[in-house]
């Protein structure tokens, strides 16, 4: 499965974010990170790009983000020289409105492919292409109550190494990284695949 004792980094490094960046950076596999360019998105991709600056940063544009998610990420992406590889739903957001109409809510049984065709589909696309060893995700186990079981370092059925060097940190942690290292922020963030702030999108689940 892996060369290292898996409990052993969780428990030497688990709340040393820095540190865990530069451990699984260092252990000379291809990485990638993934946004969604939401609140205090800067902080993961500072922290991995400042140690590996052409780590590929893989974004699934669903086509439904914000106007302020649109410019935050061209903002941090110049900011920072992020090697931004951008993976968009194979149908565009008017194709799939003029097809089938707006958003599909939680309740309604089309939800799960919709889901399915602009976030999940597109990442199995990228995993294809960027055929990653590691893979740096900012999620936080405030985040939801699937998240909360979660640890720093886990490896996926596949061998993929996951790694979340944020998943204990507070938002006034987040808040007073952005600041020190003059990091632009976003708030104005909405996943339609979520619905509600503390249910899971999939991705984490199926990954």
């Amino acid at each position: 499965m892996s060369q290292f004792d898996l409990a052993s980094v969780n428990a030497e490094l688990g709340r040393n974010a820095e540190g865990l960046v530069a451990w699984a950076l260092g252990l000379g596999q291809s990485p990638i990170v993934t946004t969604n360019f939401r609140p205090f998105e800067a902080v993961i991709l500072h922290m991995v790009s400042r140690v590996q600056p052409d780590v590929p940063v893989v974004w699934m544009d669903n086509g439904y983000n914000t106007e302020a998610t649109y410019r935050f990420a061209d903002e941090v992406t110049k900011q920072l020289g992020l090697n931004l590889k951008i993976y968009l739903p194979r149908r565009s957001r008017a194709h799939r409105e003029a097809v089938e109409g707006a958003t599909p809510g939680l309740d309604d049984p089309r939800h799960a492919a919709f889901t399915e065709e602009v976030k999940l589909e597109p990442f199995a696309r990228a995993l294809r292409e960027t055929a990653p060893k590691v893979w740096f995700t900012a999620l936080r186990a405030s985040d939801t109550a699937v998240r909360a079981q979660m640890d720093p370092v886990s490896i996926n059925p596949d061998g993929l190494i996951k790694v979340a060097p944020l998943l204990h940190w507070s938002s006034k942690e987040l808040y007073e990284y952005c600041q020190k290292h003059g990091l632009p922020n976003n708030f104005d963030y909405v996943d339609p695949t979520k619905g509600e702030e503390n249910r899971e999108c999939g991705l984490h689940i199926a990954h």
